[in-house]
């Protein structure tokens, strides 16, 4: 809405071309700029989950009874977060019937509030971020900050420790930061694999890109690499990138691209933005930008993060990928479409095991079926360890 009230008061004071384009660029701007913290503490919705708004009705004796819509019917496991509040969801329990007191609300279970306290009446969002804070409080499991030096300066980690020599580095995505991956930090951690849960450029803690934007991984991967870098100094002999969103792209140019790609044994890729295009449209959409304006946002993102051009020019190259892959995506994504992982799979059949997740939203693969996604995981590691 806010960039559709921009959008009018351009055009009304500068006319219809100059406004247009300071429009297009204004929003592309806003659909890939970082999002800040919230100084209450409480979460925003990541993306590509926008359009979860939820009005809490009851929660009592671990259940909890939210709006009916497809959202809230999502199969898994969710954070729930408003103003000052995160709290975790379970399975759908039940639907209220038409003769209840509440027949349009659906029935959770409620897991437990980590943050803040749920109102009767209050508005919360489903987000895939299940844990907050960082691995200890979250967890209560031992982990060190450790600084990584990138190219615009030092990058905040945490670093798990583990017994075997193959480190697993995470690297989250769109809108979303380094708490996301503390959903697989369990089962690394019962495995004995080290992990090392990266920040990078834009993030809270992090330095800014050079141009305030994200540039869906095209730059970003260069502080995946630093990440690689510092594990191989410190120890790890190999390492597997597991990315979400942008954070898999990252680690297919990191694969591809890095010095120390021959220490790269592995990808575990969720929801991998393939098509920039579609995400980058998909993104402005979602705030508010008018339909109109798409193509002009298309354009301005191309120009300002320097993305491949072309209709057809993919992100990232399938033809470099060399090491063993596992993709884990689902045709619900709305945000970087399903038929991009089809298609690597499908022209690196050697190399791509792909993991069909339904009901999944974007980058919620594992909140969708944890056990599902974690046979598949534990699999596709065995060999690497």
């Amino acid at each position: 809405m806010r960039l559709r009230t921009a959008a009018l008061a351009a055009t009304s004071v500068l006319g219809t071309g100059a406004a247009t384009l300071a429009a297009g660029r204004y929003a592309a701007d806003a659909a890939l700029r970082p999002p800040r913290p919230r100084s209450d503490g409480g979460g925003r919705p990541t993306a590509g989950f926008e359009g979860t708004r939820l009005t809490v009705h009851s929660h009592e004796d671990g259940r909890i009874a939210v709006t009916r819509s497809l959202a809230a019917r999502l199969p898994g496991v969710y954070g729930l977060t408003g103003r000052g509040v995160h709290a975790v969801v379970g399975p759908v329990l039940e639907e209220a019937t038409a003769a209840e007191p509440r027949p349009h609300a659906v029935l959770r279970e409620l897991r437990r509030v980590d943050r803040g306290r749920l109102s009767i009446g209050g508005t919360v969002h489903l987000t895939p971020q299940v844990y907050i804070g960082n691995p200890g409080e979250a967890l209560g499991v031992e982990y060190t900050d450790v600084e990584i030096p990138g190219e615009l300066g030092p990058l905040p980690a945490w670093f798990v420790p583990g017994d075997r020599s193959a480190w697993v580095i995470t690297v989250h995505g769109l809108g979303a930061t380094r708490e996301h991956p503390l959903t697989l930090l369990p089962f690394y951690r019962s495995h004995s694999l080290p992990v090392l849960d990266i920040a990078y450029r834009g993030d809270a803690g992090a330095p800014p890109s050079l141009d305030g934007i994200g540039h869906l991984g095209n730059s970003e991967w260069r502080d995946l690499d630093a990440a690689i870098r510092y594990a191989v100094q410190h120890g790890a002999r190999r390492v597997i990138l597991h990315g979400w969103s942008s954070g898999a792209t990252m680690a297919l140019h990191a694969a591809a691209n890095s010095p120390l790609r021959e220490r790269v044994a592995g990808l575990v890729l969720d929801s991998p933005v393939l098509d920039w295009r579609h995400t980058v449209r998909a993104l402005a959409a979602s705030r508010g930008t008018p339909r109109a304006l798409l193509p002009l946002v298309v354009r301005a993102v191309q120009g300002r993060a320097g993305l491949p051009e072309g209709r057809d020019a993919a992100l990232v190259d399938p033809a470099k990928l060399a090491v063993p892959t596992l993709l884990l995506h689902g045709p619900a994504d709305t945000i970087a479409p399903w038929e991009g992982s089809r298609a690597l799979a499908a022209h690196r059949r050697q190399l791509v095991s792909l993991h069909k997740i339904p009901h999944a939203p974007h980058a919620a693969m594992w909140n969708a079926d944890p056990h599902g996604y974690e046979e598949k995981l534990r699999r596709f590691l065995t060999p690497f360890m």
